[in-house]
């Protein structure tokens, strides 16, 4: 199977095929965890909810963890939609229902910088994007 192949193959995940891929990932290759992600949103499990014991910690702390939320979609709705593919290798339906309801978060879980380029590609698409810490 070519590099190419495979990338065709990622890009028809879905988001929780995805999520599953990088757990399997993780456990087969420890050292991807400690590894910083450059420009690349991935999303890793766990990342939706801390429990109460991350609570009061997170008080105290900066947030290392960030959502990005669209909060305007804009006029080219099917640029958003293939942003928002691109980010979170979601399958068709579910980046339109992302898109379609801008109240949930398009990327949950990933640092600062991480967020950041989200933001910036989807203001690339048209649409208007938030950072909050998740």
């Amino acid at each position: 199977m070519s590099v190419d192949q495979i990338v065709e193959a990622l890009k028809a995940l879905t988001l929780a095929e995805a999520e599953e891929l990088v757990e399997k990932l993780v456990e087969a290759f420890p050292k991807l965890a400690e590894m910083p992600v450059g420009g690349a949103v991935m999303v890793a499990g766990g990342a939706a909810g801390g429990g109460e014991a991350g609570a009061g910690a997170a008080a105290d702390e900066e947030p290392t963890e960030f959502n990005v939320i669209l909060t305007d979609v804009g006029a080219q709705k099917v640029q958003v939609i293939k942003a928002v593919r691109e980010l979170t290798s979601l399958g068709l339906k579910e980046a339109k229902d992302a898109v379609e309801n801008p109240t949930d978060p398009v990327v949950t879980g990933v640092d600062k910088p991480a967020a950041e380029a989200a933001v910036a590609k989807l203001k690339e698409a048209g649409a208007t994007a938030e950072i909050k810490p998740a």
